[in-house]
């Protein structure tokens, strides 16, 4: 995986500690970007370190749910397992004690325990998942014309357009992640996506999420798609 300047080959280039931010309904995944406005002061802090060191963090969701498995310390709130490492690779200053950054998407990652939090934020040791950065997905396992489908659906039903001689060009990886990461949809839709174990099932659980939402507000599916 190269990103930015940076090149990443396997969890021995990855940090064994990172530090964290949580962010409900965020989903950043491998090679995707996540623009961020930075603005409290325990994360400009968390900022100023990674730029000052391997511009790596982790984006991951709190606790959206009773019952999960999640990582918790005590009286702060519990964390998702799962999230992406992002290296900073666009970062600005706003004069007006703000920063606005882009992450982009290295690989994702399981929380395993919290260490010492530094100047505020969080930190935990990590186990990458090394098969993100083995390569890509084969893209030609997309069902490509259903996940139109289902994207052009939603769109119909809400009342949206988008500019489809853009979503033509996309390739298939470019255009799942694009739509999980600005997808409407809620924290345990999002983590789900996070969590698909490949590109196929990413395209696939995107799709059925639609068609539920779909189902769900405007009555059956199918009619919808056709």
């Amino acid at each position: 995986m190269h990103v930015g300047n940076a090149r990443y080959l396997g969890p021995q280039d990855l940090p064994e500690v990172l530090p964290v931010f949580p962010l409900t309904g965020a989903l950043l995944l491998p090679g995707a970007q996540l623009p961020l406005n930075i603005f409290e002061p325990r994360y400009i802090a968390m900022f100023d370190d990674a730029l000052a060191g391997n511009r790596l963090i982790g984006i991951v969701q709190p606790s959206f749910a009773e019952g999960r498995s999640d990582i918790s310390s005590g009286p702060v709130p519990a964390l998702c397992q799962v999230g992406c490492i992002g290296r900073i690779t666009s970062f600005a200053e706003t004069g007006d004690g703000r920063y606005i950054t882009s992450l982009t998407g290295v690989c994702r990652f399981r929380l395993f325990s919290e260490v010492a939090s530094v100047r505020g934020y969080r930190r935990f040791r990590i186990g990458p998942f090394g098969a993100d950065l083995e390569g890509p997905d084969d893209e030609s396992l997309v069902d490509r014309n259903a996940l139109l489908a289902a994207f052009r659906a939603y769109l119909d039903a809400n009342k949206l357009e988008a500019d489809w001689e853009s979503v033509e060009r996309a390739s298939n990886r470019t255009l799942v992640n694009s739509m999980a990461m600005m997808s409407p949809y809620g924290p345990a839709e999002k983590q789900a996506l996070l969590e698909a174990p490949d590109l196929k099932t990413r395209a696939e659980t995107l799709i059925a999420i639609t068609e539920i939402v779909l189902a769900r507000n405007f009555g059956d599916p199918d009619n919808i798609l056709q």
